[in-house]
């Protein structure tokens, strides 16, 4: 299929029938469903060439928004990058390379990071390199103790 052919027609009708046609009422139910798996597969098994990963967390922003659940989404989101960027979890020694992986990931967590929780990401970016969680942590989802703890959901 041609370069951005997920966006023609109308992605956003395309993208919840998909997600209804997978026994899901939500977005947010079909992605809590797949707690671990990167945006880049969420879309994949949604749809491939005509649903994007762009699209799957727009609709997602736009569900958590509409239910006041945000912080929630940036703890999910902050897992699915967790595990796509340190596969073997937390790193038992944060040397060079180790720190290099970490930091992309919560990087990569940061991007997708909304505006109005911006600094709270670089606060929780700052809390993880300063002490760092057990060696092989790996969240299993948004509601990990570790992460309500350092994102409690609460207003922004």
């Amino acid at each position: 299929m041609k370069e951005g052919h997920s966006w023609e027609g109308n992605w956003k009708v395309r993208l919840y029938e998909r997600v209804r046609e997978r026994g899901h009422d939500s977005l947010t139910a079909f992605a809590e469903a797949r707690p671990t798996l990167p945006l880049v597969e969420l879309a994949q098994e949604l749809g491939g060439d005509d649903i994007n990963a762009v699209q799957v967390f727009s609709g997602l922003v736009a569900e958590a928004e509409r239910s006041n659940r945000l912080t929630r989404l940036v703890r999910g989101q902050l897992v699915r990058e967790l595990w796509e960027g340190l596969p073997n979890g937390w790193p038992a020694v944060l040397d060079e390379e180790a720190r290099l992986e970490v930091a992309t990931a919560l990087g990569s967590w940061s991007a997708f990071t909304p505006i109005t929780h911006e600094e709270r990401a670089r606060q929780v970016m700052v809390a993880l390199l300063a002490t760092p969680p057990p060696p092989g942590w790996h969240p299993l989802g948004p509601d990990d103790e570790l992460l309500r703890m350092l994102l409690p959901d609460e207003d922004v």
